[in-house]
Formats: C-alpha cells, structure tokens, sequence
C-alpha cells in the first residue's frame, strides 16, 4: 500500500504532462551538501561508463546508491545488489531520503538512487523507466549543476514533445499517467552552473523497484 506520511506536499511550479517540475526546490546554498553526499556514494561506489546490450557505450558515467543499483551491459538492462566492480551499493544518503518523503509523502522509501553525471557533449537518448516492476510508485528526479534539456513526449514513441530547461535544484516527480512517458536529455550546458569547479551535471533518480 502507498501509505502517505502527509498530505502537505510541495506545490509544483509547473506540470507539464503530468510531469510535476518544481523549480528551485533545493535552495543554492544547500546545493553544496547534496554534491558532498554523491561524492561519498562515488568514493564507495565509483562513476563507470554503462555499456548497452548493443555494446555502444552511453555518454553519461553512472553510479547508484541503495539496496540496488541500475546497470547495463551484454548481458540486458536490469537491477543489481551489487556494483558492477564489485561491493554493494552504498546507502542513500539521509538528505536524499528526506527530500523523497517531503515531495511525495510515500511512507515506503526508495531502494535505489540512480546517479548519473554529464560531462561536456552527454546526453540521454528519449527512453521509459520501465525495469522497476511496479509503477504504482513515482519516480523523482533532481538536478546539480549545469542546465540540461529536459525532453517530454508521452506513453507512445511517437507522440509528440515537449522541452524545457532544467536548472540546478529543480526536483521532478514522474507518477501517475507520467510514469511511463517517454523523457529524455538532449543537452546540456555545459559551464552554466558554478557548483561544480569542472562543469557537469549531477542528476539523480529515486525509485522503489519491486522486491
């Protein structure tokens, strides 16, 4: 049961196909904790460059923290309860959870935080999240760093898109008939943020996958 913990939820400053964006959500100056949080996720679990079952490497380097990670390699696109260099997933982060239960209200908590970092000239083709094996559960979406184009389009490939730019401390809650909508990055600007020394984006992914 998604048994809520509250009722006083955010309101977003946006909903866009049933995409709720909230602008800002993470305050500028509390950014540099988040960022402090995910290098200690990369210490424990280090960026790797995932691999598609078609054997083209993805231009985003991925990492993940909670009970499973995401990984892709020959092998097909699944959850796994380890790292793909070895050792288990670190925890995620007390913040990360918080800010999990404060959008959505959910009493369940996520068991995976994908990561994924963007680096100058990365991308992240149009795509469903789909592997969970249950979508009664939202998925949420933060951005650290450089802006990135946020791409919309709906159930169906060919539906038509939407796009709009993401900026650091912009939370996204993908539920409801935006669950299974097809999303995508198509850039990002790189150096348009300071929080990083080197440029990037930071973004990560909250789900609840089925046991």
């Amino acid at each position: 049961m998604n048994s809520q913990l509250s009722t006083d939820l955010p309101v977003p400053t946006l909903q866009l196909r049933g995409f709720d964006i909230h602008a800002g959500l993470i305050p500028a100056d509390g950014q540099a904790g988040w960022v402090d949080d995910i290098r200690a996720v990369v210490a424990a679990a280090p960026l790797v460059v995932p691999i598609t079952p078609g054997g083209r490497a993805m231009s985003v380097r991925m990492t993940a923290a909670g009970r499973l990670g995401w990984v892709t390699d020959r092998a097909g696109y699944r959850y796994a309860a380890r790292h793909p260099g070895g050792g288990d997933w670190p925890p995620i982060p007390a913040r990360v959870l918080g800010l999990w239960h404060r959008v959505t209200g959910l009493q369940r908590a996520p068991n995976c935080c994908l990561i994924n970092f963007y680096g100058a000239g990365a991308r992240m083709g149009m795509h469903q999240d789909k592997d969970e094996g249950d979508f009664t559960f939202p998925v949420l979406s933060v951005s650290l760093g450089d802006d990135a184009l946020f791409r919309i389009g709906g159930v169906d490939q060919p539906a038509p898109t939407q796009s709009l730019w993401l900026k650091s401390g912009d939370v996204v809650v993908m539920g409801g008939e935006a669950r299974l909508a097809f999303h995508g990055i198509d850039r990002v600007r790189h150096g348009s943020s300071a929080l990083l020394p080197k440029g990037g984006r930071i973004n990560l992914t909250l789900r609840v996958v089925a046991d």
